[in-house]
């Protein structure tokens, strides 16, 4: 067998990939400047204002994926709604959300991007004031519509689903809804990129971090049973969960970028103590990752628009960074472009090899793969650093000792495109 060296991920992808049309810092703006226009968009907001609240926000986005559907007649627009009561929505409300369907050969299976179009200011159960949710979220509503219009001219073999989603500052709820969903229909949910706060460049302390986003991912799937825990801590795939996998697919895809941005991968599934719309599907065993900026500002989340002490609180566009929001559009729009063109990663990969310097490694057929991808580093590295291609569904890595390295395996498309990557265990 001959092993192959680790080859810059830019080799295995389609080479039209590199050169498809950039996202937009105008079209950006243009767009959170009319997200920001609706003066509140609190999920307890009047649904119903022809101008001003919820409702009208989530027609206009609704109005612009069916735009974009309407000119590559590729994207049908549907609603999805249920009522939530909770301690910040005593009363219950409708919670909707937003979905455009690019349909690909294969309904589904599907990628999510989303971002919540809600928006709040200091006191959460606060809906007449304005709330502008410049950064948190139209960014990544922005971003989702961004993508879509971009995605809309290429063929896919997966389905996107494009999800702007509500109720999150309330409890999550819109994306409660949209996993619950996915659930009840059958889908197999590849991959989640939840946008949430991704346009901002100046921090807290007034420092500049414009060259970097984080990506916050778990490791372990919080919804393993213990034992199916127990089982990956004993073979050392703390590191390498499906929402993992994914986190680290994204860094390598975003290092094949021209001119973009790093990706900083959080080993958490969200920032400290928080949480976003992409915890309802880790909840249910999805493969789901948050974009956030790399660096917060928190006079500009959740606060009433007001100057104090020369401080200036709120959260409006002018403190936005579109160019910067344009660099994380296009990692997400690299990212859905490689996964919806790859097979799906296999179900199960196995490994065995004790007592021997050598590791013998199985996996499960995947449809449509034309082969595989068989990758290993030694138990001291974070990132694969070996990998050997192979059209079986069993290879032996000699000199590849079990006991000093780990193993996945990832499916290819004739393309080149690689599905995420499945750790091997027992």
């Amino acid at each position: 067998m001959r092993i192959l060296p680790l080859l810059p991920l830019a080799a295995f992808l389609a080479t039209p990939a590199l050169a498809q049309e950039k996202p937009s810092p105008a079209r950006l703006k243009a767009d959170v400047e009319k997200l920001v226009s609706f003066g509140t968009r609190h999920t307890l907001s009047d649904p119903d204002h022809p101008t001003r609240g919820i409702g009208a926000a989530r027609r206009w986005a609704m109005a612009e994926l069916s735009k974009i559907g309407d000119a590559c007649d590729c994207i049908d627009v549907a609603n999805i709604a249920r009522t939530f009561t909770g301690p910040r929505a005593p009363n219950g409300v409708n919670v909707v959300d937003v979905l455009g369907f690019q349909t690909g050969r294969d309904p589904k299976r599907v990628i999510i991007v989303m971002g919540h179009i809600d928006s709040r200011v200091t006191d959460v159960m606060d809906f007449t004031s304005d709330a502008p949710g410049a950064n948190d979220d139209a960014s990544g509503v922005a971003l989702v519509i961004e993508s879509a219009r971009i995605l809309s001219k290429e063929k896919f073999d997966a389905t996107i689903i494009y999800a702007i989603v509500s109720g999150e500052e309330q409890g999550l709820w819109g994306g409660q809804l949209l996993a619950e969903t996915a659930k009840e229909k059958g889908w197999t949910v590849i991959a989640v990129l939840n946008n949430d706060i991704v346009g901002n460049t100046i921090g807290q302390d007034g420092s500049r971090v414009d060259k970097r986003v984080r990506v916050f991912s778990e490791g372990i799937r919080s919804s393993e049973p213990l034992d199916r825990q127990m089982a990956r801590r004993a073979d050392g795939g703390e590191d390498d969960g499906p929402s993992r996998a994914l986190a680290k697919a994204v860094d390598g895809i975003a290092e094949t970028i021209p001119g973009g941005i790093d990706v900083f991968l959080d080993r958490r599934p969200d920032r400290f103590g928080r949480g976003g719309d992409h915890i309802p599907f880790l909840a249910l065993g999805y493969p789901a990752v948050r974009f956030s900026v790399g660096v917060e500002n928190w006079d500009q989340q959740h606060q009433d628009l007001r100057t104090e002490g020369g401080r200036v609180y709120g959260d409006t566009a002018d403190k936005m960074d579109f160019p910067y929001l344009a660099h994380v559009t296009a990692i997400n729009v690299a990212t859905i472009r490689r996964l919806a063109k790859a097979p799906d990663a296999p179900g199960k990969v196995t490994i065995s090899g004790a007592l021997s310097l050598d590791t013998t490694v199985k996996w499960e057929a995947v449809p449509g793969a034309v082969k595989y991808r068989v990758h290993w580093r030694r138990n001291d590295k974070q990132v694969w650093t070996g990998h050997v291609d192979v059209t079986g569904t069993e290879t032996l890595l000699k000199g590849v000792p079990v006991d000093d390295n780990f193993v996945g395996v990832s499916a290819l498309a004739a393309d080149g495109s690689e599905s995420l990557v499945t750790f091997g265990g027992r």
